[in-house]
């Protein structure tokens, strides 16, 4: 399997609309994701689903993130109400 560094992701097929995006890995990332969605026998684009999914959950249990989240709300409530 080949996969060009220019990896194309589209969100799950069961969600109505779905985006592509464009993202580029170094040459070792995408020998590495390729070996991963191998092993697995998965496709890559469902690795890299995973893998975004799991770092947002990540990100939403995070104290300092949901500050720094919170904190930019409130920076665009502030220019909205100008």
């Amino acid at each position: 399997m080949v996969v060009d560094k220019r990896l194309v992701l589209v969100q799950n097929s069961a969600m109505k609309q779905a985006k592509a995006m464009t993202v580029r890995l170094s040459e070792e990332q995408a020998q590495a994701l390729e070996m991963v969605a191998s092993v697995e026998n998965r496709p890559v684009s469902d690795i890299i689903r995973a893998a975004i999914t799991t770092h947002i959950e990540t990100r939403r249990r995070d104290p300092s993130f949901q500050a720094g989240l919170k904190d930019r709300i409130s920076q665009a409530r502030k220019l909205l109400d100008r």
